[in-house]
């Protein structure tokens, strides 16, 4: 097996490096048709602005960024001043460009200008003296209809100022009904490999905050220096709208740029009408004669960590959401402000979304704090007026009670969503198959074969959801349906079980291939002549690993389901779910190597398993799969950043990456992987963004709306809230890690509808604003709460006892947490250290008496399928606990249960 590991390492290098040449090498073709453009700019005369946090440059004709150094790294530059030349035409956004739609009063028609669109040469103001440069944008503009718009940029000791004035000289009041200044750094990916990338790129998030709003730019690395726009006059952060006419090819590799909007009542009285905006639109009127002036101003924080420290130095108001944004209605939530100006009112849309009430409880530093209960299903709106007028916006998400949402999603998958028909071609009855929800019916076909195929993420999604539930709360219909699912449409079907592709995982079940099967088994209304149209030989082929991972999930839950539960009458024993959940592991390399040199979506479940057999006493099916993965780990340590997939860039290796450093004992690179997460999944006061992992790209491959968009809680943000959590349990002392995992956790199960229904993602363009109606590729956020929910008791030396799921009450020396999550399995006592990990068996709550270190825990009494609770302690420094216990011989400590009285005392 040594020999075969280092072989295996070899190929891996070689491939991955391979493969990050090849994308860079075809990406330089995608600037072809933008080259064709003649060039409208001249970017060779500048003008340079200096201060000691910035090096602006500035090009003479238009006034817009060249380059923006910050000056504690000189050789990284915030924009994309290297393709500047490229960039140098019209219908390309830069920093400094100005969007307005405007009309006259009495019109009912909106007129548009962008600064971009057409160039033309900016009037300076005024003797350029270093410290300020002021121009007209647009003289055509003052021509035809006497609107002039002045923008300024200008410098001070550590900041830095960007001004737009609009002068009304005409003879009618002038209403400003669009304003956005287009936000342009440098998120281009094009030709860059993964090292180019992390080191010269940025990501950027935005805090539809209103006055209070904030723009964080972070590197991809995840390290200094973060810079951050903020509303200086009149520029609330309304909304944040994607510049779809820059002519910047946009795909896989490039996000897209967007407006900061400050007024939008001009496109959500037309383009946006169907959607709820997340703040109330507005406009301006300017009087004749009159002038109205907005403005940005930029600063620099050390890291995202201490960005929220940055606001309050400038006096900007900042809100903690404890536990977050996404809140159940049965959890106790706290807002905990902070603001140089005094509360005057708050107010909350719809009314009776949630309540919010001024505590009486005083935290340290000038925190106040304000209990939230969450009332009515869906988004509210807070608006926090200050006595200056100005108003913070914070948005919430309110959700019924984890284990009553996790009940229905059980309910739809195995009703709405469970497929049956004997006579299906593919071999998909009693099976849980994708769904649209605005259609109310399966998806049994589709031109892209995963989605009704059972296999890739948009395809398993549904299943492996369903799947994941029962982890966390079984029940004895919906597991005799998965067990069904389990042997006779996984095993055989999605999954070889037996010749030289034994263990191997399509990559879909259903195909295209018309010649072959009976007429009428396709639709007409679908076009299949797309590149994802698979025929019957590309659907059967089991090169893709990141289908494995599902599958060994699949395995895993029913070992789990064997071996901790009575009553379920599954097909096979535990050792064979669990054998079997090893073999995948080892298939997903042998068979598809390609891939499988990239950390996997859901790659956590392989070191699961591995410390099950360790537990089971397995010890040479363990040895063999951690040599296995020591060779990819090993691979990965080599290089700087190994975050690649079958994408140029991604955001979903992260998590195994992560969790297998972390196990080898790399240290650095477990360091390197956690930095690149937080520099792409931000804390912010605003449930759809909050912990929301950055991926713009699989509506495409499994969305309804098939387009290339910021997908908001899409399955990276509770698959990289493992990572961020795990961190978090090795510091307990970090409120910022844990409030990142666990709202990255919380946004696995944000979308899910009312009914059960588990989509894709969430639509963050403000003409959408809604949920996609495809499931696509849900799942693989589900598995990342289901096996990451926790209960987390905390002190924090600011804002006091906490808790993260679960409702912290206070008496004497003794804290009790009465836990809130579906699964009640996992609590964690930060003072401690202590982790309580059940396999079965719930936690209904727990005191910890300060004073004498013992922790009360109690159970939910015995039901049909548990009668004892398997439990192990997680401890950094103990191991050896006097319970009083018996143990399983895999070492799990046994609490029998009974109707009543259910209590166990550790001595801490």
């Amino acid at each position: 097996m040594k020999h075969i590991s280092q072989k295996f390492k070899i190929v891996l290098f070689f491939a991955l490096v391979f493969n990050l040449h090849i994308k860079a090498v075809l990406s330089q073709e995608i600037w072809d048709k933008i080259k064709a453009r003649p060039q409208t700019m001249d970017v060779t005369e500048r003008r340079s602005l200096e201060n000691s946090h910035f090096k602006l440059e500035l090009l003479k004709s238009s006034h817009t960024v060249a380059k923006m150094n910050p000056i504690i790294d000189p050789t990284f530059d915030f924009v994309p001043s290297e393709l500047l030349e490229i960039r140098s035409r019209d219908s390309l956004y830069h920093l400094g460009d100005v969007n307005v739609m405007y009309r006259f009063s009495g019109d009912a028609d909106w007129k548009a200008y962008s600064s971009a669109r057409k160039r033309e040469p900016v009037k300076s103001m005024e003797e350029f003296n270093g410290k300020s440069i002021s121009g007209l944008v647009s003289s055509r503009l003052r021509e035809v209809d006497k609107l002039s718009i002045i923008r300024e940029w200008s410098i001070e000791k550590d900041e830095l100022t960007l001004s737009f004035e609009f002068k009304n000289d005409s003879e009618e009041a002038i209403e400003i009904g669009y304003l956005g200044i287009p936000m342009i750094f440098d998120n281009i990916l094009h030709g860059k490999n993964l090292e180019q990338a992390h080191l010269e790129k940025v990501f950027y998030d935005p805090y539809l905050g209103g006055d209070a709003g904030y723009l964080q730019v972070v590197r991809l690395h995840g390290k200094s220096p973060v810079l951050l726009v903020v509303p200086e006059k009149n520029a609330s952060f309304e909304a944040y709208s994607p510049l779809l006419d820059d002519r910047t090819p946009r795909n896989i590799t490039f996000e897209g740029f967007h407006d900061w909007v400050i007024h939008s009542k001009a496109k959500a009285e037309h383009e946006w009408k169907e959607a709820d905006q997340w703040i109330k639109p507005s406009s301006k009127v300017i009087e004749p004669g009159q002038s109205y002036k907005s403005s940005l101003r930029f600063m620099i924080a050390e890291n995202v960590q201490s960005i929220e420290s940055k606001l309050i130095a400038k006096e900007r108001p900042v809100a903690i959401g404890l536990p977050g944004y996404v809140i159940a209605k049965d959890v106790a939530a706290r807002l905990q402000l902070k603001a140089a100006q005094k509360v005057e009112s708050i107010h909350v849309f719809p009314k009776d979304a949630l309540s919010i009430s001024k505590s009486s409880k005083k935290d340290k530093n000038g925190w106040d704090r304000y209990d939230i209960k969450g009332l009515k299903w869906g988004r509210a709106r807070v608006e926090i007026t200050y006595d200056d007028g100005s108003v913070q916006v914070v948005s919430y998400k309110v959700i019924d009670p984890e284990s009553e949402l996790i009940a229905k999603m059980g309910a739809f998958y195995t009703n709405q969503q469970w497929f049956e028909d004997e006579r299906d071609p593919f071999g998909r009855h009693h099976s849980v198959i994708s769904y649209d929800y605005e259609e109310k019916a399966q998806v049994k076909q589709d031109s892209r074969a995963w989605i009704p195929g059972l296999s890739d993420e948009a395809g398993a999604g549904s299943w492996l959801a369903a799947m994941m539930k029962q982890l966390i709360d079984p029940k004895k219909d919906e597991v005799a349906k998965m067990n069904t699912f389990m042997h006779e449409v996984l095993w055989g079907g999605i999954q070889y079980n037996e010749g030289p592709n034994q263990y191997g995982v399509k990559k879909s079940v259903f195909f295209y291939e018309p010649d072959s099967m009976p007429e009428g088994t396709y639709s007409s209304d679908i076009n299949y002549n797309t590149w994802a149209a698979w025929d019957k030989k590309h659907a059967d082929d089991p090169g893709r690993s990141y289908n494995y991972p599902h599958v060994a999930a699949a395995h895993w839950v029913m070992y789990r389901l064997s071996r901790y539960y009575a009553g379920f009458e599954l097909q096979e024993s535990w050792d064979w779910y669990l054998t079997h959940a090893y073999h995948t592991s080892v298939a997903m390399v042998k068979l598809a190597p390609h891939y499988a040199q990239f950390g996997q979506m859901e790659g956590t479940i392989f070191l699961m398993i591995l410390e099950d057999l360790r537990r089971e006493g397995m010890n040479d099916f363990a040895t063999d799969l951690e040599s296995i993965m020591k060779a990819r780990a090993d691979v990965w340590a080599s290089l700087a950043y190994p975050f690649g997939s079958e994408m140029p860039w991604d955001s979903t290796g992260q998590e195994e990456v992560y969790m297998w450093s972390k196990y080898f004992g790399m240290d650095d690179k477990a360091d390197v992987t956690l930095n690149a997460i937080l520099a792409y999944m931000p804390t912010i006061p605003h449930w759809g963004y909050n912990g929301s992992a950055r991926r713009y790209w699989d509506f495409l491959y499994g969305g309804k709306i098939q387009r290339v968009e910021r997908q908001l809680h899409h399955y990276g943000s509770a698959l990289n809230a493992i990572p961020v959590l795990h961190e978090y349990i090795q510091k307990p002392e970090d409120l910022y890690l844990l409030r990142v995992g666990y709202a990255g956790m919380m946004g696995g199960i944000a979308n899910v509808t009312e009914d059960g229904f588990g989509p894709s993602a969430f639509h963050s363009y403000p003409e959408t604003l809604e949920i996609d109606g495809l499931s696509g590729d849900y799942g693989s956020g589900f598995f990342g709460y289901a096996v990451n929910s926790k209960s987390i008791l905390k002190n924090d030396p600011i804002f006091g006892w906490i808790g993260f799921g679960g409702n912290v009450t206070e008496k004497s020396n003794k804290i009790k947490i009465e836990l809130t999550t579906a699964a009640k399995q996992k609590l964690f006592v930060a003072p401690e250290g202590l982790m309580i990990n059940l396999a079965a068996g719930k936690i209904l709550a727990a005191e910890y008496d300060v004073k004498t270190n013992r922790l009360k825990i109690k159970f939910e009494a015995k039901s049909e399928h548990v009668n004892k609770v398997y439990f192990h302690l997680d401890h950094p420094t103990k191991n050896d606990w006097e319970i009083g216990l018996e143990q399983l011989d895999n070492g799990m400590y046994i609490f029998p249960l009974t109707s009543d009285q259910n209590e166990l005392e550790l001595i801490l």
